[in-house]
């Protein structure tokens, strides 16, 4: 059984950040203060930090399959039809990609539907999905 995860991170704006976890995401609002916010990212715990001296880490990528991906970046495997509809729903919003909504890794092991998406701070996320999700760690 999977546990889920917690992560904890900065944000510039906790009003930017609770519209676009919130809203633009459709994540559930848990516990928050002035200086944070608690959201259900698919069943896993993310706490939005107030940080205003937060510095965009967007422009830090390393090369993969081809693109450039963002580094650090943070996300969720979820199963096709979870990973199709919040690609619907991002792109009915005109949420600008960072890598829109794609296959990656096509005919390989790890063969995988991916998006890259920044939050008002810019940290950047990755949302992806397998067909088969045995392929999650497969090598060959």
């Amino acid at each position: 059984m999977s546990k889920p995860f917690h992560l904890a991170f900065p944000v510039d704006d906790l009003d930017a950040a609770r519209h676009f976890y919130g809203t633009v995401l459709g994540c559930p609002e848990g516990r928050s203060t002035d200086a944070w916010i608690d959201f259900d990212l698919f069943g896993n715990q993310i706490v939005t930090h107030h940080n205003p001296a937060r510095a965009s880490e967007e422009g830090n990528v390393s090369p993969v399959d081809g693109h450039n991906v963002p580094i650090p970046h943070f996300g969720v495997v979820l199963d096709m039809a979870d990973w199709s509809a919040l690609a619907d729903r991002l792109k009915a919003q005109q949420v600008r990609f960072g890598m829109a909504p794609q296959v990656r890794f096509a005919g390989q092991p790890g063969e995988q539907a991916t998006m890259f998406l920044y939050d008002p701070a810019g940290n950047a996320l990755e949302f992806k999905a397998f067909a088969d999700l045995d392929q999650l760690f497969r090598t060959t």
